[in-house]
Parts: structure tokens; sequence; C-alpha cells
């Protein structure tokens, strides 16, 4: 491409003479005589002649210096045509890898925003779940309100009924008070609970009721008092000294001075083994007054359970004092008194403590005459059915 070539007219057909070349340029050909006459040369054709083709010429050179201006127009025309198709289809390429791009990432928007759809309409639905829950929690507590409201509507309707009911239900307690466990000092607490209730309202409607209350308790105030938590307190102590009690059949040997040998001593070997032999049969046989018919000889197995019926005996008297039932309890001392008496060493100490305990246990009086104090009861609720009548 870079060697610069000749330009090369065209051949032309046969009998026409190149406009280039002149008469007076011609060569005679090879083989031809030349002719000197110079007017010769106007008379004739001039034969073409084909010019030389350099070896080192470029084909495609060539190709273009033989082509035509309208050939040639066509292939720029085509050559344009050529680049703006290849520019065309690489803008096409170029679009649709863009628009391939923009899809992909649409579609990767298009799946997150499914995935928070998804999980907003998750998030809506436990919401809605909730909401639903709260409402129903919120309905049911406006239900138990107006519930409560109601209730309390009826219960405060009227102070005096309220009162009303309080002190009936503290005459309540104390009648059980007194009926189930003899317990006269719960049963003026509550009566005078009741009273105070009364005090407190300020009506001289109420002063009937009051007066009722108060010769009842009036007569619980004349009733002896019974230390039941000192017998209690006496009973633990037994209880506890059960164990240590010392038995009939037990006795303690009394304690012989040993005489110590001395060196002035004028009594030969064999007397002092003679002294010894007579001292130890002196204690084969012991003599004593025991001042009972009979002496009760127990095995280690009925020593324990005889302490532990004692024990339970004793329990047993408890819960009669609690119980305010002086039958049974003056039963049970009585019961374990004698044991104390048949089995145990009354000569000692303990024994001789606990044996006048029982005694004067046995001749406590537990059991006391109760009033009735039914009457401010029934007063109380005389008085509330005068008082409904009139609102009927």
């Amino acid at each position: 491409m870079n060697e610069q070539t000749a330009p090369t007219e065209p051949k032309l057909p046969d009998g026409m003479a190149s406009p280039s070349t002149s008469p007076s340029s011609e060569e005679p050909l090879a083989g031809q005589p030349k002719d000197n006459n110079p007017n010769t040369g106007n008379a004739k054709l001039e034969v073409p002649v084909a010019p030389a083709v350099h070896p080192h010429h470029n084909p495609v050179a060539n190709f273009i210096a033989r082509m035509s201006v309208t050939q040639m127009t066509l292939a720029v025309v085509f050559v344009l045509f050529l680049w703006q198709w290849f520019d065309a289809h690489h803008q096409m390429d170029t679009m649709q890898q863009e628009l391939a791009r923009s899809l992909a990432e649409m579609d990767g928007n298009n799946k997150a925003s499914q995935l928070l759809v998804t999980q907003s309409q998750e998030a809506t639905r436990e919401l809605s779940a909730k909401v639903a829950l709260l409402e129903a929690h919120y309905a049911e507590a406006q239900n138990q309100r107006v519930a409560l409201e109601t209730l309390y509507q009826e219960l405060s309707s009227s102070r005096d009924e309220t009162v009303l009911a309080q002190v009936e239900q503290m005459l309540l307690i104390a009648g059980q008070q007194l009926q189930l466990s003899a317990n006269v000092k719960a049963a003026l607490i509550a009566m005078q609970q009741a009273d105070d209730y009364l005090k407190r309202m300020d009506r001289a409607s109420l002063t009937g009721l009051r007066k009722s209350i108060s010769r009842d308790m009036d007569k619980l105030r004349a009733l002896p008092n019974v230390d039941v938590p000192g017998i209690n307190l006496r009973l633990d102590n037994l209880i506890a000294s059960v164990d240590t009690l010392p038995l009939s059949q037990d006795f303690h040997q009394p304690q012989k001075s040993e005489k110590l040998p001395s060196s002035d001593d004028p009594e030969s070997g064999w007397q002092k083994l003679l002294h010894e032999i007579w001292d130890d049969a002196k204690h084969l046989v012991r003599i004593e007054n025991m001042q009972k018919p009979e002496l009760p000889l127990l095995s280690p197995t009925q020593i324990f359970f005889l302490r532990e019926n004692l024990k339970l005996r004793l329990l047993s008297a408890r819960l009669a004092l609690l119980a305010r039932d002086e039958t049974s309890f003056k039963h049970d001392i009585q019961e374990a008194q004698g044991w104390v008496t048949h089995y145990f060493d009354t000569q000692d100490e303990n024994g001789k403590l606990a044996s006048l305990t029982l005694k004067s246990l046995r001749t406590s009086n537990i059991s006391i005459e109760l009033p009735d104090v039914s009457a401010s009861l029934e007063a109380v609720r005389n008085y509330r059915v005068t008082r409904e009548k009139p609102a009927r």
C-alpha cells in the first residue's frame, strides 16, 4: 500500500487511441519496420499499446484504479452502509446488554420487593392477631369493669346496708367461736368490732342494736377466766419431762465408804479376806419397802412404748383442753397420773413433780357454761328486714 504506483490508463478497445499518447511518441512494435516517413503517422490509426505493468504494484490499488466513479460511489456507499450496520449492530448489542442488566436489576429488586411485601404481610397478620387479642382482652376488661361497677353500685347503694351486713358477719363469727371452740376472748373481740361499726355510723336508730350487743358482751365478761395458755404450757413441760422420769424398777444403791487400809491395822491378811467376803454376802440380798403391792418389771421395748403412750395421753389431754372438752381432759389426765404412779418412781424429784402437776391439772375446770349471744344477732337481722320492707 505504501508503494507509489504510476497511474495507468484504462485499456481502450481496439481501433481507439489513447488520448494521452501522441503520434510522435509512438514506438514501432517489435518485429515491425520503423516507418521514417513523418506523414504516414497521420494517415494511419495508431494501435493501442497496453501499458506495462510494474511487477511490484498492489492489486488492491490496481483494482481501485480500474473502478469507475459510479463503482467507487457504490463502494463508498456500501462501506458506509456496512459501517452503519456494524455500528447499529454494536449499539444494539450494547443496548441489549444494558437492557439485560437493567432487567436483572429489576428482577432482583422485584424479588426483594416481593420478600419485603411477604414480610410486611406476615407482620401485618401478626399485628392483626395481636390487635384482635388486645381487643378481646379489652372487651373482657370492659365487661369485668362493668360487672365490678354494677357490683360496687349494688354494694354501695346503701352505706347502712353495708355496715349492717358487716355487723351481722361479726356477730356470726362471735357465735361460731363460742359454739365450736368456746373461745370467749375471740367472741368478745368480734362483738366489740361490730359495736365499733355501729358507733361510727352515729345513728339514733341504731341505739337499740348497740344496747343488745352490749348486754351480750357483759355476759361474756362475767364468765370465769380459764387460763388455757397456762394449762397448755404445763402440759408441754410434762411432755418434755417424760423421757427423764425414773422408773420404779430402777433403784440406786447407797454409796458405801470404803475403808482405806492403814499400816497400823493389827488385823492379819486372812481377817481382811473374811471381812471382804462378809461385806459381799450382805449385798447379795436387798430388803426394801416399796410401799406397792407389786413391782412391774418392764423390758427396754416396753419402757419405750410406756413413755410414748404417756406422751400421747398428755397430747390428747391438750387437744381436749383446746376443745373445752372437760370430760376427755380429766379422763386423759387421770390415766396419765395412774401410769406415773404405777410405773415411775414418785420418790424421785422429777417423778414427784410430775405427779403433783397432774394432780393439780385434774382439779382444773376448763368447761364453763357459755351464755346465749344470739339475741344481738336476731336484733340486727330484724332491723335489716324492717329497712328492706319500705324499699320494696
